[in-house]
């Protein structure tokens, strides 16, 4: 198949890049209406309750990470001052 094009700019036409975007864009309408389907009916959204018991444990556990990262750094920082401490004697 041949595409033919309009020596006339603007002019409309059956093109396929015309038909393409029109695809294209029933495609996207498809998706999204798929999407919110999904969303609204299919999804098993937490309750409450679930919600805040995950969000304490969640932030309990990043403080508790952050605190042996903490000392992590400051034992190693030690370990290094004490070793430079030797090198510039």
């Amino acid at each position: 198949m041949v595409e033919h094009w309009s020596p006339k700019p603007g002019a409309g036409s059956s093109s396929l890049s015309t038909r393409a975007r029109i695809n294209n864009m029933s495609r996207i309408v498809e998706i999204w209406k798929e999407t919110t389907d999904e969303l609204t009916n299919k999804v098993t959204w937490p309750t409450w309750e679930e919600l805040r018991s995950s969000t304490t444990i969640v932030v309990i556990a990043s403080i508790l990470f952050a605190i042996v990262i903490l000392l992590i750094d400051k034992a190693f920082g030690g370990i290094m001052d004490i070793l430079y401490s030797f090198l510039e004697v």
